[in-house]
């Protein structure tokens, strides 16, 4: 497994349109960042595919945002991406939540796309 300037740069490419539509309030759009079977685990029960995302992002609080910094990356195979990153969620009304992110991306026909994201609460 490498890492490379290259994964960073697709991670980035995937994660800034990820961030843009979460920072929007557009859960369609947020799902249209993961593959059409992708495995998702946010801070509530996993789901598999984009209709889980999209529930998952329009039940979070208007006036969310996240934050992310890219600590790791490797290529595991051709195609693939895998990332480890930190990421801030801001709120309106509460405090911010620091969270950790797995995200494993893949080549596909529609682009770089995420096919499975694991958050992890560290407190």
């Amino acid at each position: 497994m490498t890492s490379t300037a290259d994964d960073t740069a697709i991670l980035t490419g995937v994660l800034d349109r990820w961030k843009a539509a979460v920072d929007a309030h557009r859960p369609e759009r947020v799902a249209a960042e993961f593959t059409e079977d992708a495995v998702f685990q946010g801070l509530h029960p996993y789901s598999v595919g984009r209709q889980g995302v999209a529930a998952y992002y329009g039940s979070q609080p208007l006036g969310m945002k996240a934050a992310y910094r890219v600590l790791e990356t490797r290529r595991p195979a051709d195609g693939v991406v895998l990332g480890y990153l930190a990421v801030e969620f801001s709120f309106t009304d509460r405090p911010p939540l620091d969270v950790k992110l797995s995200v494993l991306v893949t080549r596909t026909d529609e682009g770089w796309r995420i096919a499975h994201y694991q958050v992890s609460r560290l407190d």
